[in-house]
């Protein structure tokens, strides 16, 4: 194993008793998991000490044993974790790369690019890392435009893999040299108050300020800004005079009163799960949607580097993992770390997948949650109480239908114009998508966020389909629409199926006995559709009416209710 140059090894052991008393262990291990130097197992024995300063000196004396990119690191870690004094420590002995850096920017990278990319703080890849060369090239086509102040917005739902695809498009020698030669500044934000704000903001100063007085010694060292507003003209400064040719990676951003903070007349690139959020400042704007799932090729390559095989001898039931999660990168990383460990298991958790049990895919990854339901409920929790409540609403819906804002006009009783601005809050957030190739437009939920909402609401189903029948037969009291459109047609397809699932048996019967509403669905949907209904819900009618099976209906011809689209 390569050793650490003796200089960073030096520099560890005169820091060691700074930073044996600041540190906390854990906030630093997974991202150093992440980058590949710490493994589950080195993490947990840290975790045993007792104490903070026991797990911090644990940590640090594992560190000395380790080579330069574990030091590379571990001072990235340190920078993402707002410890600016403590990395301020360990910076003049950054090594400028190691065998394995080498190998990780074989690919455009230079030593030129991993210490600029170390120096602002930019993650290193994942252990597990699979190209997406498209939507990089995409991002790095937006950030060579970005001539002048202004904004790219890299956006898509929780899990998609925005951050690393952030920083795969940064680690690119001719896009630095040519376009940000200042450098590659990168915070990461999350779920801020102002006070941490400040904080994050703070080390940012401290960290460009440092890095400027090592190029010039006359400059000189300020204090640290004591409000939001002074770290604000403070950045400025500093982007404009002393990095005016660099660029600022803001990772995660969640609100727009955050983002405002940074509206300094800069180039900004931003990873969010809210396209809007640049709405609200200045300057030049464009954006990369990053599509929610990887190819199945690429999922499968990640499963097989996880489990140390290669793609074409995994399990069949790989792809049907694949295949459940729609190609999720975080579901996939989950899975695959924990197969990495419980490598037979790949049946139970296709299983637990196919059940929804979500809490039982849990696993220290380089995303931000180790959970799924962490990461959907964190992007549902930010939503006002009252689009909340709207959102739930949602749980109703079949897989792979897509549905128009009337359906929604119909459910929540509001104007479809009112229903439509809320649609567009939650396309935004990334909690929903649209398609666009329809006029009216459609809208639909990933598999995923479908899955996280029936667990959620597994208790009030009955109740929520119920309340979609009740505003349905309030909105159509005098007879069932026959305009034909979109909506018509989801509720001549899917109000059986709603009636169905609310237990409303008998209305169900009902209706399926109406000969109103039988000739007016055989003349909008034909006979097919009509016969279908009676065999799926055959059963119910049957002991509806206390008679025997329906002639000509077979009761094991009688499929369970499954996924349909509207014509």
């Amino acid at each position: 194993m390569a050793m650490m140059e003796e200089g960073a090894r030096s520099c560890l052991l005169q820091s060691r008793s700074s930073l044996e008393q600041d540190i906390r262990a854990s906030y630093l291990m997974d991202h150093m998991i992440s980058d590949g130097v710490l493994t589950g197992d080195e993490e947990d024995r840290i975790r045993s000490k007792p104490t903070r300063k026991e797990q911090a000196a644990a940590l640090l004396e594992l560190l000395l044993r380790k080579d330069n990119q574990a030091y590379i690191s571990f001072y990235n870690a340190l920078v993402r974790e707002s410890y600016g004094d403590l990395a301020s420590l360990l910076h003049n002995s950054l090594p400028l790369i190691s065998p394995e850096a080498e190998k990780s920017f074989s690919d455009g990278g230079t030593r030129y690019v991993q210490a600029v990319l170390s120096e602002g703080g930019v993650p290193q890849r994942p252990v597990v890392f699979v190209s997406r060369p498209a939507l990089v090239n995409r991002v790095r086509e937006k950030l060579y435009r970005l001539q002048e102040p202004g904004w790219v917005t890299v956006f898509g739902m929780a899990g998609s893999g925005k951050s690393v695809l952030a920083a795969e498009a940064v680690r690119d020698h001719a896009l630095i040299t040519e376009c940000f030669p200042g450098g590659v500044h990168w915070l990461s934000i999350g779920q801020l108050d102002r006070s941490d704000l400040l904080v994050r903001i703070q080390s940012l100063c401290f960290r460009l300020e440092q890095q400027s007085q090592e190029k010039d010694p006359s400059s000189s060292l300020h204090r640290s800004p004591g409000s939001l507003e002074e770290a604000k003209e403070r950045l400025r400064f500093l982007m404009l005079r002393r990095y005016p040719r660099s660029l600022l990676i803001l990772d995660d951003i969640w609100d727009s009163s955050v983002i405002k903070a940074f509206d300094i007349q800069c180039r900004v690139l931003l990873t969010t799960r809210d396209r809007s959020l640049a709405d609200c400042v200045s300057g030049s704007k464009s954006e990369v949607a990053v599509e929610s799932g990887l190819e199945e090729d690429q999922a499968l390559e990640i499963l097989a580097l996880y489990v140390n095989g290669k793609p074409q001898r995994l399990p069949e039931q790989a792809r049907s993992i694949v295949r459940e999660c729609k190609g999720s990168p975080l579901v996939v990383s989950l899975i695959g770390a924990l197969l990495r460990e419980f490598p037979d298991r790949w049946a139970y958790y296709l299983h637990t997948l196919q059940q929804k049990k979500f809490k039982r895919i849990r696993k220290s990854s380089s995303y931000d949650y180790d959970a799924l339901d962490q990461a959907m409920a964190a992007s549902i929790q930010v939503l006002s109480d009252e689009h909340r409540e709207l959102y739930i609403d949602l749980t109703v819906l079949e897989k792979d239908v897509k549905v128009p804002a009337k359906v929604l006009s119909v459910l929540w009783d509001l104007e479809p114009e009112e229903v439509e601005d809320v649609l567009q809050d939650f396309v935004n957030k990334s909690l929903l998508f649209r398609d666009c190739h329809h006029r009216p437009y459609l809208y639909y939920l990933h598999d995923l966020q479908l899955d996280f909402l029936a667990e959620m609401n597994r208790s009030g189903l009955e109740s929520l389909h119920t309340k979609v029948v009740r505003q349905y037969q309030q909105r159509y009291s005098q007879g069932p629409p026959t305009s034909g459109d979109e909506e018509c047609l989801y509720w001549f397809r899917f109000l059986t199926y709603h009636m169905a699932k609310a237990n409303l048996t008998q209305e169900l019967c009902s209706l399926m006995f109406s000969l109103d509403w039988v000739r007016t669905k055989a003349q909008i949907m034909g006979p097919a559709h009509l016969i279908n209904d009676y065999v799926e819900y055959g059963a119910i009618l049957d002991k509806e009416r206390g008679a025997g099976p329906l002639p000509g209906v077979p009761v094991s011809e009688r499929p369970p209710v499954g996924a349909a689209s509207v014509p």
